[in-house]
């Protein structure tokens, strides 16, 4: 392990996460009408997190300054890994210097910040805080921060990093493999540098027009910004208990799942139509032709379709809804939300009939595609399962036929088949071990009082977490958060975020004491 070109690296992440912060300060002052008086707690608070960011990363990349050699596989997954937990750690500094409170007389502890800093650049948008409408608690300019949180971890820290960085060369297309969502996430671009500058230059733009459509369409321009950082991100942090229902506005949630749906797609299909558009032939059959004929954006937008036609007629079915309009809008949005591992919510889904919540845990695993901002196992995951397990099928009776794994006209190697399985498999053991070691964890007289389904509880918060989804089903539905987990739970679930954002192996590795060794 070349510990100096480490320390090098995550010195330049620190000052990244601490620049970031900057575009939070505004939010402290009286300005567009959204604030009556300036944030003192929330200003200083952030003015000191900035500094401890800044004079950690100046450390850390003033120990590997003279260190420029090759990042190598090794070298790749220390620093994805190491990075997302340092900035997660720095990322919860503006909650402690401001002094913000989970609910009232409840400050935030560190297990608490922690949690809610990586929650958000994990995406994850599971939340240890209870009011969020009173600045008192949480300062806007500080929920600002937790909302921008997103923002940075939707398209990847590393991602940003090897976009505005012009001297990694090789080491960056490293980086980009171990932190791009999916099995199939090659770059757009030969030279990884330029794709990592056209995938956030894409999330950007996506960003910001969803701000201003949402501005357009009545909501505050702080509220706007943060929920379109929710949005793209697939995060799901809201300025309000009530989430995207406190807006009650048809048009602001159609809006925000059209987003979504785009969020949950691979975004190297956008350059792909991009680029066919600046071609000589301009049409818009040549333009949609990368969506139209990619299998994991049909499957993506089936599965999409088939769950929101089967949620609509259990809604109607089971009288929740008897006008067939609002059962479509709830359960339309709901299955967007949650498929795209978002987690905002417009009504209780926990009062819905259990088939509904089964099919919505059930999305929480699938995910959205490769290559975009969403969690989950990714829908072209279970597409490559699926034909493995047929082609085992077909060999049990017909041994020596010789049948490649294919995706359209590709044929899927070996290496990326068992790749498949492992990820499944491993998928499957740590969600029945951390199901079990979070039941068994939790006191007992917590739930005896308050929470009658300890079992589903815990088990809906780690399929909520190691999934990046936040809000689960019972006592962890759209209306309730983690807040009353104990300090063992919520250290469980930060660790099953980082390891459901970054696909398992780059925080595994990390707890494998010969991955340290130089050899």
């Amino acid at each position: 392990m070349n510990w100096l070109l480490l320390c090098r690296l995550l010195g330049l992440v620190g000052m990244l996460v601490g620049v970031s912060m900057v575009f939070s300060l505004p939010w402290a002052f009286p300005i567009f009408g959204e604030t009556t008086e300036f944030e003192f707690a929330g200003f200083w608070g952030i003015c000191g997190a900035i500094a401890c960011s800044l004079i950690s990363g100046s450390f850390l990349y003033f120990l590997g300054r003279n260190e420029f050699g090759t990042i190598l596989r090794k070298e790749a997954l220390a620093v994805v890994g190491l990075s997302w937990i340092y900035s997660g750690i720095l990322g919860c500094l503006p909650f402690l210097f401001s002094g913000s409170m989970v609910a009232t007389d409840v400050p935030m502890t560190i297990p608490d910040a922690l949690f809610e800093s990586i929650s958000g650049f994990t995406t994850t948008g599971a939340s240890v805080l209870r009011e969020l409408e009173d600045p008192v608690l949480v300062p806007r300019c500080v929920l600002f921060w937790r909302s921008f949180t997103h923002c940075l971890g939707g398209m990847g820290i590393i991602v940003l990093f090897v976009a505005i960085l012009s001297h990694l060369g090789a080491g960056g297309k490293a980086l980009m493999k171990r932190e791009v969502p999916g099995p199939t996430s090659d770059a757009v671009r030969p030279r990884v540098r330029e794709s990592a500058i056209v995938m956030w230059s894409i999330y950007v733009s996506f960003t910001l027009a969803l701000a201003l459509i949402l501005w357009l369409e009545g909501m505050s321009v702080f509220d706007a910004f943060c929920h379109s950082f929710g949005s793209m991100a697939t995060g799901g942090f809201s300025t309000h208990n009530q989430s995207i229902g406190y807006f009650d506005s048809p048009l602001i949630e159609f809006t925000i799942a059209i987003f979504m749906i785009a969020a949950g797609t691979n975004f190297a299909l956008y350059f792909l139509s991009l680029r066919n558009l600046r071609s000589q032939d301009q049409s818009w059959k040549h333009f949609i032709a990368p969506l139209r004929n990619d299998i994991e954006f049909r499957i993506y937008l089936f599965i999409l379709g088939s769950a929101i036609l089967f949620l609509t007629y259990n809604l109607m079915s089971n009288h929740i809804y008897n006008n067939p309009a609002d059962a479509l809008r709830y359960a339309g949005f709901q299955a967007v939300s949650i498929m795209t591992t978002t987690g905002y919510g417009t009504g209780n889904y926990d009062t819905w009939n259990e088939s509904s919540k089964m099919l919505l845990l059930l999305l929480m695993f699938v995910g959205g595609c490769a290559g975009s901002t969403a969690g989950g196992i990714k829908v072209i995951r279970f597409v490559l399962f699926g034909k493995i397990i047929w082609r085992e099928i077909e060999k049990s009776f017909r041994p020596n036929v010789v049948r490649p794994v294919r995706i359209g006209v590709t044929n899927i190697e070996q290496d990326i088949r068992n790749d498949i399985t492992v990820y499944f498999s491993l998928v499957l053991v740590i969600f029945i071990f951390s199901s079990l070691l979070l039941t068994a964890i939790e006191p007992n007289t917590e739930w005896q009082m308050h929470k009658p389904e300890k079992l589903i509880d815990c088990t809906s918060a780690v399929v909520a977490t190691l999934n990046n989804i936040g809000p689960g089903v019972g006592e962890l539905g759209p209306t309730e958060n983690y807040a009353d987990f104990s300090l063992a739970g919520k250290f469980l679930l930060t660790i099953l975020m980082l390891l459901g954002r970054l696909e398992l192996f780059a925080i595994l590795v990390l707890f494998v004491p010969s991955f340290w060794k130089n050899y």
